[in-house]
């Protein structure tokens, strides 16, 4: 049978994957750790890789030298070394349109949860207060401006998710034009969304040139009292320029479900900081978004591993490449 590494999951278990995998001759190889040690040791034995959030480096690529195809749990390919699957001829997919609800629902609770100081009031009357007044003036969310940082999938869900509320909605990307769709009006920079948003929320790939978007000069131009929420990646915010910003520089708070670290240790500072509700990477999370995401994914490894070309490959430019590997000929 073929070998399917699994580098990690975050799910209590795989047999989603092992009945999708196992009617096209597959068995799931699973790692213990994660940690690239590991994954050189075991990458000599795998057809595919099966990848959520563990880094999959060149070096673990190098050694997998049966590997046909590595597909992503998920939307974001940060932890995939692309260019060294490419270069080894490796088809990489993910699975771009699963949790849409799921993170756009997040998003609008933790908007809705700081704009009505949520789980504030829930603390203060849990400990046997009963204070409306306590956290300072709110204000109706209805006229107020939503900017969205990326508008894919997830950001133009929560743009018509925002509209029920009667959010005007503004975003901006690198790659979106007037007119956008849903009544959006589109911004000629994240500058001139900053200035203008009373909430902004990022939707945004992690890329070496999103890493930190969000940083002091980008929080010197919010408005005070606005609100940062990040469902998307921990690494598109300076989490020092964060944490001034919450502590002098006026943000209102932020609604986090990602950090640079996961877990954060429990003395990290946004686990404490006033103004910030934190979740444990949580926005992408019900059960029938987990199983879409499992069969998907491993419907993926199996097109590759047959010779096809799965519909959300990335790498499109090694499908006709003379690098590309053929599962015929990789299995000895």
């Amino acid at each position: 049978m073929r070998a399917v590494l699994v580098t990690d999951y975050a799910w209590p278990a795989l047999d989603v994957e092992r009945g999708v995998l196992a009617a096209a001759g597959c068995e799931l190889l699973v790692a213990e750790r994660g940690d690239e040690d590991e994954l050189v040791s075991l990458a000599p034995s795998a057809d595919a890789i099966l990848t959520n959030w563990k880094p999959v480096t060149a070096r673990v690529l190098e050694h997998a030298t049966r590997c046909v195809t590595v597909a992503r749990y998920g939307v974001g390919l940060d932890n995939i070394d692309i260019d060294a699957a490419t270069r080894l001829g490796m088809i990489v997919s993910n699975v771009p349109d699963y949790c849409i609800e799921e993170v756009s629902d997040h998003a609008m609770a933790l908007l809705l949860a700081l704009a009505r100081r949520v789980a504030s009031f829930a603390a203060q009357t849990r400990a046997g207060g009963w204070d409306n007044q306590e956290f300072g003036t709110m204000h109706r969310l209805q006229g107020r401006t939503l900017g969205l940082v990326g508008f894919g999938r997830i950001g133009r869900r929560v743009a018509e998710k925002a509209a029920a509320f009667g959010l005007e909605v503004l975003a901006w990307s690198p790659t979106l034009a007037a007119p956008a769709p849903l009544g959006v009006e589109v911004a000629a920079s994240l500058d001139e969304l900053l200035g203008r948003a009373d909430a902004v929320s990022l939707h945004a790939p992690l890329t070496e040139g999103t890493r930190h978007l969000i940083g002091p000069r980008q929080f010197s131009l919010m408005r005070p009292g606005a609100f940062l929420i990040n469902t998307a990646r921990g690494q598109l915010i300076d989490q020092g320029a964060l944490l001034e910003a919450l502590a002098h520089g006026g943000l209102g708070g932020a609604g986090l479900d990602v950090l640079d670290e996961e877990p954060p240790p429990l003395d990290h500072p946004l686990r404490h900081a006033a103004g910030v509700l934190l979740t444990p990477h949580a926005a992408f999370y019900s059960a029938e978004s987990v199983r879409e995401l499992q069969e998907k994914a491993a419907a993926n490894v199996v097109l590759a591993l047959e010779g096809g070309v799965p519909a959300t490959t990335v790498n499109l430019e090694v499908v006709g490449s003379p690098a590309r590997r053929s599962p015929s000929t990789d299995r000895q």
